[in-house]
């Protein structure tokens, strides 16, 4: 038999043809103006209360390529989607996988007693493992491992303190008590899981398009409706006012076109408008970059953190690299912060991660911040002549081997992994350079029937996945608290301004939880009683500072976010796969400075 067709768009519907099968698509009680893991949870929540969903999405199937550090909370969440599927629907109208079993989220995720490895979502949600490997498998790697590595000097000398930690207990069953608690509080908590981010979106998209495949062909109204490679109208006539406050919105099938290098899109030739009518609440959640949201004139300001050393607020802003290497870091959680210094010799700390996949010898993700004063300039170096041209191959050249070897050396330092090693080493993505530079918005109510959602309200650090977590466990749940809202009798604009409240709120969280990250010491996501423990094994203040550069003086001006198109035109490095357990921890600092190695929960 030939393995089923398990590419990003492969749900076994013609979708085209759906675009033009506008039932159930008008008035809906959820409009989600993006697809990505926020507003599909959102729909989720929307349909398990009973009420109807349509989703439009411009890029299509999940894309994106990074690995999520997973809260165990999502997966309670999903437990919670489940129950509320099966009270409400039962058996005859849950969604099934290509085998014919029930599709449940939670189990899909993680499951007790199943393997992980290299598990793509759709080999699950198709029931190729189950039907053709005769074994079922689940998306999700827990974290077994969780180390921190200090390498700031102290008293001017190299220093290394290294402080392993006992994995967290892992839940046996979906428990829906965890569905309250702070964002602060789910952010500070410990990661159980690690997953490839396509693969989770995959799961959720494939739910939704599951649901509305069976309700078009058992006759009935679709609880859930997708229009992928769909967008609002850029003209100005996307998003019409009602009269009363709330808008009406317009859509439109659209062709992309990779021109020079860069996505292009225009209106699909032969297709018509699209009216989706007035839904009763919608959400844009569509990236930190959202062009529906700045249709709704919503604006965003940079966020500013005082790191202690008497200059005040700064815009919160740092630089860094990006690589997937074909390393076995398996289902590991490795932080490390150093010390790096100016040409003036001043100390300034950087922040490393890496993360992998439970028994996936092919994940091997790295993020190495880079110092605001490094500059990876190849005439200075000595690899081009003085006066080459800027512009010229050459010069670029010079630079992304400057890059590139920095990216090497400083992931040697966290891997254990020496740096010549590495560089045999297949690359699949990166080194890529990029900024983060937190921004947010004041209020995500928008319109009578309108709020923005996700990185498009608002943004902090990325280093442990708090912008998933914040949108998917945060900003979802606030549209069942919504529904739930409505159902008790509360009127529809006192429910969506306590939604556009709470979308703020969890944004707020994270960010109060992200500002530690700029500059100090202590990594988040390892949980309270974990950071205490890493401050008392270093004998460090968990508060302590660094210095940090103003936004205005630092060498590199260029903002640069992430590219979520970088996900579909990777450029890799030809080399080996790293399929050995990472080297035991060295005790010997980089500088080779005496150290102390503890050990402990």
């Amino acid at each position: 038999m030939s393995r089923p067709d398990t590419t990003p768009n492969s749900d076994g519907v013609n979708r085209d043809a759906l675009a033009h099968n506008l039932t159930g698509a008008h008035d809906p009680d959820f409009l989600a103006l993006g697809l990505g893991g926020t507003n599909m949870m959102a729909m989720l929540w929307t349909i398990a209360s009973g009420r109807r969903a349509v989703g439009v999405e411009l890029r299509g199937g999940p894309s994106l390529g990074v690995h999520w550090n997973i809260r165990e909370e999502l997966y309670h969440h999903l437990g919670l989607i489940d129950k509320m599927m099966m009270e409400r629907y039962g058996e005859a109208r849950m969604p099934r996988r290509g085998d014919g079993k029930i599709l449940y989220l939670a189990d899909s995720l993680y499951q007790p007693g199943l393997p992980a490895g290299p598990v793509a979502a759709d080999e699950v949600v198709t029931g190729f493992l189950s039907s053709y490997v005769g074994a079922e498998a689940r998306i999700a790697g827990t974290v077994q491992h969780a180390e921190f590595i200090d390498d700031r000097f102290k008293d001017g000398h190299p220093n290394r303190i290294v402080t392993v930690l006992d994995p967290v207990a892992l839940p046996t069953a979906p428990d829906e008590r965890r569905l309250g608690g702070s964002m602060t509080e789910v952010l500070d908590g410990p990661s159980a899981f690690q997953s490839r981010a396509a693969d989770v979106l995959i799961l959720l998209r494939r739910y939704l398009e599951a649901v509305e495949r069976q309700d078009l062909n058992d006759g009935v109204t679709p609880r859930v409706r997708l229009f992928s490679q769909h967008r609002v109208l850029t003209d100005g006539t996307g998003f019409q006012d009602t009269g009363d406050g709330r808008k009406r919105v317009r859509i439109e099938a659209v062709r992309e076109l990779d021109f020079k290098g860069k996505f292009r899109r225009v209106r699909a030739p032969g297709t018509d408008v699209i009216d989706l009518g007035v839904p009763r609440v919608f959400m844009v959640a569509q990236g930190f970059r959202s062009d529906d949201a700045d249709q709704l004139g919503f604006t965003q300001e940079d966020v500013k953190v005082d790191h202690g050393d008497g200059r005040g607020p700064v815009v919160a802003q740092a630089d860094y690299l990006a690589g997937l290497m074909d390393v076995l870091v398996d289902g590991r959680l490795r932080r490390r912060v150093a010390s790096e210094f100016d040409e003036d010799g001043t100390e300034y700390w950087v922040r490393q991660i890496a993360v992998g996949h439970e028994g996936d010898p092919a994940v091997g993700w790295v993020l190495v911040q880079v110092p605001d004063f490094k500059k990876f300039d190849p005439i200075a170096a000595g690899l081009i002549p003085a006066g080459t041209d800027h512009e010229s191959p050459e010069y670029y050249a010079g630079y992304q081997y400057l890059l590139r070897e920095f990216y090497l050396e400083q992931s040697s330092h966290i891997l254990g992994i020496p740096a010549s090693e590495l560089r045999t080493v297949q690359m699949t993505y990166g080194p890529k350079m990029f900024s983060l530079v937190e921004r947010t918005g004041k209020d995500a109510l928008v319109a009578a029937n309108g709020v923005i959602a996700g990185d498009s309200f608002g943004n902090g650090h990325f280093m442990t996945s708090g912008g998933a977590m914040t949108g998917m466990v945060g900003h979802g749940r606030r549209v069942l608290d919504y529904w739930r809202a409505i159902e008790d009798g509360t009127a529809h604009g006192d429910a969506v301004r306590a939604l556009a409240d709470g979308i703020k709120e969890d944004t707020d969280g994270w960010l109060h939880v992200s500002a530690q990250e700029f500059s100090q010491a202590a990594p988040i996501n390892f949980g309270t009683e974990r950071i205490q423990q890493i401050a008392e094994s270093s004998g460090r203040d968990a508060s302590a500072r660094a210095a940090a550069i103003d936004a205005s003086r630092r060498h590199r001006h260029t903002l640069a976010p992430l590219d979520y198109s970088d996900w579909r035109r990777p450029v890799m490095y030809p080399g080996s796969v790293y399929a050995f357990p990472l080297p035991p921890l060295s005790a010997t600092h980089p500088a080779a400075a005496r150290v102390t190695v503890t050990a402990g929960k």
